[in-house]
C-alpha cells in the first residue's frame, strides 16, 4: 500500500506530499491545476519512461519519492535481491529526472535500474489512464483480460506452457543451427581427420626434433670434436711419446708425493698433502670421462643420414601445424576433442528432433487446455461485466471474447483473442477498439476491473480520469464501484466528478496559485467543512453559495448511505 508520495519540481507541482489512506482516496482540482501529476508521478517512480520536459526549469531536476508499507514477500525478496532494504517496514522507491534527460532509480537507498524499479512497480500498483484505455482496444490487452478471468488454474498452465514453448524455441534453433552448420562440420572433421592421420604416421615425441638437432650437429662436427677431446686427454693423462710435455696427471702426482713428504716432516702441511691428492683423483676422473667422450664421437654417417630423414618428417608438421614437436602434439590434443564435439554434433541431431517432438506435443495438449478454460471463462466474464455496465447506464451493452484458432501456436497458446462489443440493442458486436468511444472504454475497463477486483486484492490501483466523457448521472455509480474496489485493496482515483469524489475516504485537492510569472501548485488534503465547498465547486455551484454547498452535504449523505449498502 502507497503511504506516501513527495512530488518536487515535477510539471506544474513546486513541492507535494500525498499521504492516500488504506481505502478510496480521490484527487481534485480545477482543470489545469496539475491533478494528473499524481499519477504521473506515481508512475515515474513505478519504472515509466520519463519525459525531460515535465521537469519545472531549464536546468532544473525533478524528483518523485514513493513508501510502500505492508509489501508482500515476494517483493520483498525482488527487492532484497537488487540490495534494497526496508526503512521502518516501508520500501523506498525514489526516481529523479533532470531538464537534460539524465534520470537515475534508488530502491530501499540502493542505486538500481530504471528495469528494476519498473518490475516491481507493476507488483505495487497498476495505473489505469487514458493510455490504459487505449491499451484495451489491443489484441495482447484483451488476452490478459482473458487470461486474468480464467484465474490461476490458467495461470499456472500459462507459466508451464511458456516454459515449455521457450525450451522449443531454444531446441529449433539448436536444431536449425546444426543442420544448417553440417556441410561445415563435415568439411571440419576431414580436417581433422587428415592431420591427425599425418600426425600419426610421424608419431613425434616430446622435444623430439630438439633433441635430434642436437645429436645431429654433434655428428657433423665429429672429427673436430675428436681432436679436441684427444688434446684434453694428452695433456691430462699423456701419450706414448717419450719426447711430450709431462701430463697433469703424472705433475699431480709428483706434487702430491711432494707434500705428503713434507706433511710427514710438518704437520701444518698436511692440508696442503690433501689438497694436492683432491686434484689428483679430479683430474684422473676428468681424464676418464674424456675419454668416455671421446669413445663416443665415433662418426656415423648412417645415423646421420636417419636424423636428417627424420628432421624432415617432423619439419613437415610444424609447417602445419606448430612450430615444434611439443606444439604438433599439443594441436593434435585440442583437434581431437574438437572432433569428439563434431562428431557429437551429429549424433544430437535425432536426440533433438525426439525432443522437439515430444515438446510440440506438450504444447499441443497444453493449448487445448488453455483454450477449454479461456472458452469458459469468457462467457461468465462476459456476463459479469455486462451486468456491470447495465449499472454504468449502458443496459444494453454486450461484451463478449471471440475465440479463434491460430495458423500455428504461439507463446501464448494456440488462441487469436478478440474483445467485441456492442452497446446498442439490436446491434451485432464488433471489434471494442472500433466501435467504443472514450467514455465507453472508461466505463468497461473500470467494470473490468470491478470483476476482477479479487485478483487485485492488497494492491494499490490508480484510475486517473476513468471518468473521462462521462455524465454526472453514471459519476454516482462509477463513485460505488470504485468505493467496492477500493474495499480490496487502495484505490486512487483523479476525478473531475462530484459524484466520484463524494466516495472517497481521504480527499486531497490540487490547488495553483500564480505570481503573474509563474505558477505552482500544491496538493491539500481536505475534511469537513472544505471538502463539501470543494464539492459544490465541482457541480458548478459558487463557493458561498448555500444551495451549492447544501447540494454537496446531500451528495456526501446519499453516498454515505450507498457506501453503508455494501
Amino acid at each position: 500500500m502507497l503511504t506516501e508520495l513527495t512530488i518536487r519540481q515535477l510539471g506544474v507541482i513546486e513541492s507535494a506530499t500525498f499521504c492516500p489512506g488504506p481505502g478510496l482516496t480521490v484527487v481534485t482540482g480545477e482543470t489545469g491545476a496539475g491533478k494528473t501529476m499524481v499519477a504521473t508521478g506515481l508512475g515515474l517512480v513505478c519504472g515509466a519512461r520519463a519525459d525531460s520536459g515535465l521537469v519545472r526549469g531549464r536546468e532544473g531536476t525533478a524528483t518523485v519519492e514513493a513508501r510502500f508499507s505492508d509489501v508482500t514477500a515476494t517483493v520483498l525478496s525482488e527487492a532484497e535481491s537488487a540490495g534494497g532494504q526496508l526503512d521502518d517496514d516501508e520500501l523506498l522507491i525514489v526516481r529523479q529526472i533532470s531538464s537534460t534527460g539524465r534520470n537515475r532509480c534508488w530502491l530501499g537507498g540502493t542505486a538500481v535500474t530504471r528495469a528494476v524499479v519498473q518490475e516491481l512497480g507493476g507488483e505495487l500498483v497498476t495505473i489505469h489512464g487514458q493510455s490504459e484505455q487505449v491499451r484495451l482496444a489491443l489484441a495482447d490487452s484483451q488476452r490478459q483480460v482473458l487470461d486474468r478471468a480464467a484465474g490461476p488454474k490458467l495461470a499456472c498452465e500459462l507459466e508451464a506452457y511458456g516454459a515449455d514453448f521457450e525450451e522449443r524455441r531454444r531446441v529449433a534453433a539448436n536444431l536449425d543451427e546444426l543442420r544448417a552448420t553440417a556441410q561445415d562440420r563435415a568439411r571440419e572433421i576431414d580436417m581433422i581427420t587428415f592431420g591427425l592421420d599425418e600426425i600419426d604416421r610421424v608419431d613425434p615425441r616430446p622435444g623430439e626434433d630438439e633433441a635430434l638437432r642436437a645429436e645431429a650437429r654433434r655428428l657433423q662436427d665429429a672429427d673436430d670434436l675428436q681432436a679436441l677431446a684427444f688434446t684434453a686427454v694428452t695433456a691430462l693423462a699423456g701419450d706414448d711419446d717419450p719426447q711430450g710435455a709431462a701430463p697433469v696427471l703424472t705433475l699431480l702426482s709428483s706434487v702430491t708425493r711432494s707434500l705428503e713428504q713434507a706433511a710427514s716432516q710438518d704437520l701444518s702441511a698436511q692440508l696442503l698433502a690433501s689438497a694436492a691428492k683432491d686434484l689428483q683423483i679430479h683430474a684422473a676422473d676428468l681424464a676418464g670421462q674424456v675419454s668416455s667422450y671421446l669413445a663416443d664421437l665415433a662418426a656415423d654417417p648412417t645415423r646421420l643420414e636417419w636424423i636428417e630423414e627424420r628432421l624432415a618428417q617432423l619439419s613437415g608438421l610444424t609447417r602445419k601445424y606448430g612450430h615444434d614437436a611439443d606444439e604438433v602434439l599439443a594441436w593434435a590434443e585440442q583437434a581431437r576433442l574438437r572432433l569428439g564435439q563434431l562428431e557429437g554434433s551429429d549424433e544430437q541431431i535425432p536426440l533433438l528432433e525426439a525432443q522437439f517432438a515430444q515438446l510440440e506435443d506438450a504444447l499441443g495438449s497444453r493449448a487445448s487446455r488453455m483454450s477449454q478454460l479461456r472458452a469458459e471463462a469468457a462467457d461468465s466474464f462476459g456476463r459479469r461485466v455486462a451486468d456491470e455496465l447495465t449499472a454504468l447506464a449502458m443496459p444494453h451493452a454486450r461484451m463478449e471474447f471471440q475465440l479463434s484458432p491460430l495458423p500455428k501456436l504461439g507463446p501464448w497458446g494456440a488462441d487469436s483473442i478478440s474483445l467485441m462489443f456492442t452497446a446498442n440493442p439490436g446491434a451485432e458486436p464488433a471489434p471494442l477498439g472500433k466501435i467504443a468511444s472514450g467514455g465507453e472504454l472508461s466505463r468497461v475497463r473500470l467494470a473490468i476491473e470491478v470483476v476482477l477486483a479479487d485478483q487485485s486484492f492488497g494492491q494499490t490501483m490508480v484510475f486517473d480520469e476513468v471518468d473521462a466523457g462521462i455524465g454526472g448521472g453514471v459519476g454516482l455509480q462509477i463513485g460505488l464501484r470504485l468505493a467496492r474496489l477500493a474495499q480490496k485493496g487502495q484505490v486512487i482515483v483523479v476525478t473531475h466528478l462530484a459524484q466520484v469524489a463524494a466516495f472517497g475516504q481521504t480527499h486531497y485537492v490540487v490547488t495553483k496559485a500564480s505570481d503573474g510569472e509563474v505558477t505552482a501548485s500544491n496538493l491539500e488534503q481536505v475534511t469537513g467543512e472544505e471538502q463539501v465547498r470543494e464539492l459544490a465547486r465541482m457541480m458548478g455551484g459558487l463557493d458561498a453559495s448555500s444551495s451549492a454547498l447544501a447540494h454537496a452535504s446531500e451528495l456526501l449523505r446519499q453516498t454515505a448511505a450507498m457506501l453503508s449498502a455494501l
